[in-house]
């Protein structure tokens, strides 16, 4: 009888990823959700059925909705940010100014809520009144990260206008940079940041991928990191 093979092979380093400790499954998500399967094979069910109806909500129904939270400011003001509800901000922060970096248990604050929603006006209220455009999250997003990975450009060029960090990371490595180079639909928000005589576009992530890297696997605007090749403070290499 012929013995049982052993298989003594070694691992390919090619074909493996050799995470960090610092890993995060979630981030991994943004560089490589093109790889998760859609259409009719995927398990991805998509949208809910309540974010199909939000464009129906009307303004009774929003104002139901914060006579529910009076009680509780910082959770309605937190809830008026991501709804573009201006007049509802305006008024909790003239009547408690002290709101306005208010956190919810991720700690995200009603400024990354409003970047990533990309409602300018409530960007400009809260920073008005002092927000913190260097706030955190637990995995260390900033608002401008947020605006980034969701292609609102103006809020971008907003924050940056305020002090934001172009070339924060978070607990990933992740720059707003990457985030907008994972978004198919960021040519607006590529060219805000690329154009920025302070990017660094050679910062890597936990997975030792640069913004570039990113881009050219995912998204068709990767010729766009052309524009830094002539900055002297940056190339793509830098």
């Amino acid at each position: 009888m012929e013995k049982e093979k052993v298989n003594d092979e070694k691992p390919d380093p090619e074909n493996s990823l050799d995470f960090s400790e610092h890993f995060n499954q979630l981030e991994l998500l943004e560089t490589h959700g093109h790889l998760i399967p859609t259409g009719t094979q995927s398990l991805w069910i998509g949208n809910s059925d309540d974010d199909e109806e939000q464009d129906e909500k009307t303004e009774e129904w929003y104002q139901l909705q914060e006579k529910k939270m009076e009680k509780d400011p910082s959770k309605l003001l937190l809830w008026a940010a991501e709804k573009n509800r201006l007049t509802t901000v305006q008024r909790l922060l003239s009547e408690r100014a002290t709101h306005v970096n208010t956190r919810d248990e991720d700690k995200y604050t009603p400024l990354h809520r409003a970047a990533y929603n990309g409602h300018l006006d409530v960007v400009r209220e809260l920073i008005a009144h002092g927000a913190d455009v260097h706030a955190v999250t637990v995995d260390g997003w900033t608002p401008l990260h947020s605006a980034c990975k969701w292609n609102n450009a103006r809020v971008a060029s907003f924050l940056l206008q305020h002090d934001a960090d172009i070339n924060a990371q978070t607990k990933g490595l992740l720059t707003p940079l990457h985030l907008a180079a994972g978004n198919r639909d960021s040519k607006d928000t590529l060219e805000l940041l690329l154009m920025n005589r302070y990017i660094k576009p050679g910062l890597k992530n936990s997975l030792e991928e640069t913004a570039f890297d990113i881009a050219r696997r995912t998204g068709i605007y990767h010729y766009l990191f052309e524009i830094v090749e002539g900055c002297t403070n940056c190339s793509p290499q830098s």
